[in-house]
Order: C-alpha cells, then sequence, then structure tokens
C-alpha cells in the first residue's frame, strides 16, 4: 500500500514482560507502519515469542536486540523515537537521537518538533481523551530539552485508535473456516465453535459444566500456555470427583499449539464466540466481530474493574453480557451470569450480543487507524 506521507525512520522499544502482551502490540504497530511505506527497527529485550508469533518477519521490519548498555557504532537514530508502554530507554541511544535532532535541525535550518512518543496501553476510559497527545517535557538527563508525547489507542475519534492491516478486511473475506479447522486437525461436524484464550478466569469451571449439560455439541479451542493448563486442570479434577459430568460428550476440546499473529486471527473468524484476554486478543476480537467476551489482568488495587466496565460502557454492552464479563472476572459471583448464557439462544449465545459487537466494529471501521495517526502525527513534526 503506498503511503501518502513521507517516509520516515522508525525506533520502537519494548520491554517484554509476558510474551503476548506487549511484544504482540508492538509487532503488530511495526508491521502496520512498514504496510504504509515506515521503516521501522523494533527493539527488544527478548524477541523469543516472535519465532512463532511472526516467523516469517515482515518487509520492512528490523528486529534489534535490546541490551544494555547499547553498542552504538553502527545505529543511526531514527526519525520517530516510539517508547512502548512506560518502558525507560538507554541514556546512550536518548543522547544519540537528541543530537541527531540537533544536526538535522542545523542542516535544514528548521525548528524541528520533537517526534518522541510514549505510547501508552489500551483503554476506554475517560482520561485517555483527555490526555491523548499531550507534551511531556524531559527535564532531566541527555533529552533534558525535548519533549516526549503521550500517544493514547482507544476506541473513539478522540484517541489514537486501534491497529487494523490495510488488508484485514478482504483476508476475512478470504477465509475458508472448514479448511483452517482441518488444518489444526478438527474435522468439523457443524458443532459450535469457542475460542479460548485467557489467563485462570473465575467463571472457567461454570462455563464448562453448563457446555456439557447443553443439548447443543461444543468444542473448546483452546490456545496453547496458560489457557490449556486452566482447563486440563479444571476437567482433570472434575473426572476425579465428577466421573460423569460430561457423560454425553456434549463438550470436547481442541489443544491449539502457539499460533502465529495470522492464525490467531483465523482462530477468531472460525469461532462462534471467542473468549479473549489481554489488550492485543482483544482489538483482534472486535475485528472478528463475533460476540467476545475479555478476560482482563487482575490487578491488586481493583483498577480493572475500573477498565473493564468502561469498555462495557463503551460497548453499549447488553445487560447479559455485562452481567457475564464480571461473573467470568470474578467481580460478580453469581450462577445466573452463566447458566443464562446460552440457554435458548441460536448459535449459543443471545442475538444482542452479536448486535452488540457488530456495530462497535462498523463505527471502528469509520474510525482512522492507530498508525495512520501515529504516521500524521509524526509527520507534522517534519
Amino acid at each position: 500500500m503506498e503511503s501518502p506521507y513521507p517516509q520516515l525512520n522508525w525506533d520502537i522499544f519494548c520491554q517484554v514482560i509476558d510474551n503476548f502482551g506487549d511484544v504482540g502490540v508492538c509487532w503488530r504497530l511495526a508491521c502496520n507502519l512498514a504496510q504504509r511505506g515506515q521503516t521501522v527497527r523494533l527493539w527488544l529485550d527478548d524477541a523469543t515469542a516472535l519465532t512463532w508469533m511472526a516467523p516469517l518477519g515482515a518487509p520492512g521490519v528490523t528486529v534489534t536486540h535490546w541490551s544494555t548498555p547499547l553498542n552504538l557504532s553502527d545505529i543511526t537514530p531514527g526519525n520517530v523515537l516510539v517508547e512502548a508502554f512506560g518502558c525507560e530507554i538507554n541514556p546512550e541511544f536518548v543522547a544519540a537521537y537528541a543530537y541527531q535532532i540537533k544536526a538535522r535541525g542545523l542542516k535544514d535550518g528548521s525548528n524541528q518538533k520533537c517526534t518522541w512518543v510514549n505510547l501508552e496501553y489500551l483503554s476506554a476510559e475517560p482520561f485517555v481523551e483527555r490526555c491523548h497527545g499531550l507534551p511531556s517535557p524531559v527535564m532531566t538527563g541527555p533529552g533534558r530539552g525535548l519533549s516526549k508525547h503521550f500517544f493514547y489507542p482507544g476506541f473513539t475519534t478522540h484517541t489514537g485508535g486501534l491497529l487494523r492491516e490495510a488488508d484485514l478486511l478482504q483476508r476475512q473475506t478470504q477465509f475458508d473456516r472448514r479448511a483452517w479447522l482441518a488444518q489444526q486437525g478438527l474435522h468439523w461436524q457443524g458443532e459450535r465453535l469457542l475460542s479460548l484464550f485467557c489467563y485462570e478466569p473465575a467463571g472457567l469451571a461454570n462455563l464448562l459444566e453448563r457446555l456439557a449439560s447443553d443439548d447443543t455439541a461444543t468444542c473448546l479451542l483452546v490456545t496453547h500456555g496458560r489457557a490449556s493448563a486452566a482447563v486440563q486442570a479444571i476437567v482433570s479434577s472434575k473426572n476425579s470427583l465428577e466421573p460423569l459430568w460430561n457423560k454425553r460428550n456434549k463438550l470436547s476440546f481442541l489443544y491449539l499449539p502457539a499460533l502465529s499473529q495470522d492464525d490467531f486471527d483465523h482462530l477468531l473468524w472460525a469461532c462462534d464466540v471467542n473468549f479473549v484476554r489481554g489488550e492485543d486478543s482483544l482489538v483482534r476480537a472486535l475485528w472478528a466481530g463475533k460476540p467476545l467476551v475479555w478476560h482482563i489482568y487482575p490487578q491488586d488495587d481493583g483498577a480493572h474493574a475500573t477498565k473493564l466496565n468502561a469498555l462495557l460502557d463503551w460497548l453499549q454492552a447488553p445487560p447479559t453480557l455485562r452481567q457475564f464479563h464480571l461473573h467470568w472476572n470474578g467481580l460478580a459471583c453469581t450462577s445466573d451470569a452463566v447458566a443464562s448464557f446460552p440457554a435458548g439462544c441460536p448459535g449459543f449465545y443471545p442475538e444482542d450480543w452479536q448486535t452488540c459487537v457488530r456495530q462497535a466494529r462498523a463505527k471502528l471501521l469509520a474510525q482512522p487507524t492507530l498508525a495512520d495517526q501515529l504516521i500524521g502525527f509524526c509527520t507534522k513534526s517534519h
């Protein structure tokens, strides 16, 4: 896709925390920028996850090991510096970046604005609109005199938007559900399909019980890692304590290997309902346009409850979807939340869940993407 903007050279710094979240978002950002004609150097302190997340790499994106201290003998900082999720960039790189800004200004006589961006976490909370784009002067260290700008992803036109590939809708249209399921070892016979990417949600045991007792057959497609471990632990316990809990075999399981980002998208497109966790998979589930349930990462101070409710408010979630989310996340323990989930609903979910997500997706598709907005924001500095 030809970019309407000048080509910039980007340095994105990402400190890997859990191998899924931060690196997943930063890799998608790097690829989205490269799709739009940008050149990106992605600095990672641990690139291990990319061996399965993005095994083929991406044109225009170079992955560089982020070590301390940095050897900058062959490195020239680019036009744009992105500090992802509050990571702290090495002072020697900041010094080299500040020098480059000054050198370019002296060369062309310009008084360049700073293009040092602090990429924040995704949230639907009201403060995002207030803080998006605000400058933060650097008062100490080698970057003194420069300014960072806060860039907030978000769900409204007053935020930085969401990541979306230029060819996403085309790929969705061409997706062959049955063929992809067969590649994963599932010869689909029309049973309803649920994807599960989660931590250890409070409502998981109740959901498995409800699915096993339902009249319609369900296959749960379980992602590699903590989701698989959580399901297997519950199933093992139930098999030991309640051997007949799934006696009609209405509930089956497909345990998946670690999926590339493309195949994770395919998983969401293939399933009827998607259980997701974290930031990246929530966005991908919204693009999939299927009913979704989000498992938000729990925080000791309870801040996750506010963040979850803000998302549900933005979604204009119907009462049953809100109730189920609260139960799933251990914020409202009522058996009715799970019991009412499939009852009497074609396709296993209330129709207003589907309507809710489709309407949200339509609003998001009408908004500029995060990559386009970020390029536009940084282009104004050049």
